[in-house]
């Protein structure tokens, strides 16, 4: 997992297990972004598999930001995971990164 601050918003790279074992860095991710108070978008093209403890992740990221959360590039198991818990509702769901504007970085953390 990876949060890099662009000047603009706040992007979080997810790949591999999303799992309870990510539990902290997951916490951390969330409070970072959260701090900085920018739109927040999640790359999640990279997960192989995602569980409640990325549910709800997404779910407090959403609840938490200012802004509406944006989910880019989701796999066929998350996609899965946001329709059953419709958590899916409380997301921005893009299918490619395509259409945003270029991410400019200006830090970069890995928790």
């Amino acid at each position: 997992m990876h949060v890099i601050v662009g000047t603009d918003r706040t992007r979080i790279v997810l790949s591999g297990e999303v799992d309870a074992d990510l539990g902290p860095e997951l916490q951390e991710a969330t409070a970072e972004a959260e701090q900085r108070g920018l739109p927040i978008e999640v790359d999640a093209h990279h997960v192989t598999f995602m569980d409640s403890s990325g549910v709800a992740f997404l779910a407090r990221l959403s609840i938490r930001s200012e802004h509406r959360v944006r989910l880019l590039r989701v796999p066929p198991t998350v996609r899965f995971l946001l329709e059953v818990t419709r958590i899916g509702e409380l997301l921005d769901v893009v299918d490619d990164d395509d259409s945003a504007e270029p991410f400019e970085p200006v830090d970069s953390a890995t928790p």
